[in-house]
């Protein structure tokens, strides 16, 4: 046989009281007893306002006020005085569930109540070994139990960091009262009244409430640490609904929450915005038949807000934001989606742009740093997400054009690249996961076959071309890179192109059948004589092919050599 359960209600309250008297209405009417704490900084015109509102209620008791600070031991000080006249005035309570003012009952006080009487010896507190588990959000763990913290972190922050440096370095460290292991975890808890009283009477309360005065934080350990000391059995969670930013600061609720609120099962929640009247018309929902006694499931929500703070920390992969803009390696993804380049093949294959979008579900663009202009698909002057194929306002910021081209765009983005282009961002791709990197070295030099420039031009071009990509190769030879980088030399590419042109496109969506074609290749013409010319000027052709047969020497050379 179930155990009766009387519940109730310690009432912390600071502002907004006539949203506080709301809540206290509502645990009132729905059978609890209610002891209200107000914070001694609220004015006597608001307190009056809101006793007058409350008038009509019995089973409300108001407590001794305190003027109440966050993290300071005056929080723990009204909590026990409050409880202290709950249980003075109430005898018959037999749980005391610890809320604020702007926590708002979700199901009926009698489902609670029900829940409770399942397992009435049960003591509902979040109580976490500091020792075991770093759960803290910007904040000390047994630190704060063995220095000393005599100043308000929030008002004296520079004073309370230089004097915890300090302490840190005298190694000063206080001694935990004799039989206390240290437990942290959320403010909000509901006790039985039995340990509850035993807390409250405990005869070495004196010694206990000493030591935590000087604790950090209090109102997170006090009770959740002599909660060990006293209870018969502890389920170590929060029966109250409260989610804190990567801050610590506690997250409001709004009326666009009311559905996830509804799902999560839980019996109260913490935060809610004063102004969201949709939100409190709407709770705590209507009773039915029956109690409900099915347990909260909060995993959803929770979920929800966890992703919500990780994207408020790293934000959304690949877009940079004012407010974490510049920091390097401290974004969430350099890009927003894979994408792939593809250098050398527009070089030997003139159709290749052409040929590989007809074979691939994707948006295959030429070179986009290029020179002369942005080579958008079917090169428009503005481009997606209305981009400009200005190679100015391109080369003002080239990492912000190309994540956000890539962002813009559902399909995936494929782009052509040469040493002739820009090289702003061969760092920034090489180490992007999500780039796929296919060079062909010294294909460039295939165009200069039919350029018509005077030899002592072609040997100019190629001094600065094969500079620039033996740059570029010893940045993806490095150990940073994090791209899938495919590094083909030029003899072995023209001595089995289709294998491995179609093992350059495994990576990417093609179409439905595979291609079965191979895009025109470039006439190869006269490569052997351009490269034994360069040779003999005195330029060695390091990416172009050493392999690639010589031509045999005029007549007139080969009779002198002979």
């Amino acid at each position: 046989m179930r155990r009766e359960v009387q519940l109730g209600v310690v009432l912390l309250c600071h502002a907004r009281l006539d949203a506080a008297a709301q809540m206290a209405r509502i645990w009132v009417e729905g059978g609890a007893r209610v002891a209200i704490h107000v914070d001694a900084k609220a004015s006597a015109r608001s307190v009056a306002r809101m006793k007058d509102q409350l008038a009509d209620l019995p089973g409300i008791v108001y407590s001794r006020r305190h003027r109440c600070d966050w993290g300071q031991f005056n929080l723990v000080r009204a909590t026990q005085d409050a409880a202290q006249a709950l249980l003075d005035s109430f005898p018959a309570v037999t749980h005391v569930y610890l809320a604020s003012g702007s926590c708002l009952p979700l199901r009926p006080v009698r489902d609670l109540a029900t829940y409770l009487a399942r397992d009435p010896h049960c003591d509902h507190i979040e109580s976490v070994s500091a020792l075991d588990v770093g759960w803290t959000v910007g904040g000390l763990n047994e630190e704060r139990f063995t220095l000393y913290f005599p100043l308000d972190w929030r008002r004296h922050r520079w004073m309370f960091d230089r004097l915890t440096a300090w302490q840190r370095r005298l190694g000063i460290r206080r001694r935990l009262p004799k039989g206390l292991s240290p437990h942290l975890g959320s403010q909000w808890w509901c006790l039985t009244a039995a340990t509850l009283r035993a807390i409250l009477d405990d005869p070495r309360r004196a010694e206990f409430d000493r030591f935590f005065r000087m604790a950090w934080i209090p109102d997170e350990s006090y009770f959740q640490t002599l909660a060990r000391r006293h209870a018969i059995r502890i389920e170590s969670h929060s029966l109250t609904l409260a989610k804190f930013d990567h801050d610590g600061r506690p997250y409001q609720l709004y009326d666009d929450h009311t559905l996830m609120l509804e799902e999560s099962r839980c019996f109260v929640a913490r935060k809610v915005w004063p102004q969201a009247a949709r939100l409190m018309a709407h709770f705590p929902v209507p009773p039915g038949p029956q109690p409900d006694v099915s347990p909260p499931q909060p995993q959803r929500f929770e979920r929800l807000i966890n992703r919500t703070v990780r994207r408020r920390l790293l934000g959304r992969p690949g877009l940079y934001m004012q407010s974490r803009f510049p920091r390097k390696d401290s974004e969430n993804g350099k890009t927003s989606a894979p994408y792939a380049v593809f250098q050398g093949f527009s070089d030997i294959f003139p159709d290749f742009e052409t040929w590989l979008a007809g074979n691939v579900e994707a948006d295959v663009h030429g070179h986009l740093l290029g020179p002369e202009m942005v080579e958008f698909a079917g090169r428009p002057e503005i481009g997606p997400g209305a981009i400009s194929s200005s190679t100015v306002i391109r080369d003002r910021d080239p990492h912000g054009f190309l994540t956000a081209l890539i962002r813009i765009s559902p399909r995936m983005q494929i782009f052509q690249s040469s040493p002739r282009d820009n090289q702003a961002l061969n760092w920034f791709i090489a180490t992007d996961p999500n780039a796929h990197i296919h060079v062909v070295t010294g294909a460039w030099m295939l165009p200069l076959l039919e350029s018509g420039m005077p030899f002592d031009d072609i040997r100019r071009v190629t001094a600065l071309l094969q500079r620039a990509e033996l740059t570029q190769l010893d940045v993806l030879n490095s150990v940073w890179v994090k791209a899938r980088v495919h590094v083909h030399e030029l003899t072995d590419f023209l001595a089995r192109p289709q294998a491995m042109l179609y093992q350059s496109l495994q990576h990417l969506p093609l179409r439905p059948g595979a291609p079965v074609d191979v895009p025109r290749m470039r006439d190869l013409n006269g490569l052997s004589d351009l490269l034994r010319r360069l040779r003999n000027s005195g330029l060695r052709p390091r990416l172009s092919g050493d392999a690639l047969p010589l031509p045999e020497p005029p007549m007139t050379e080969r009779t002198a050599a002979e």
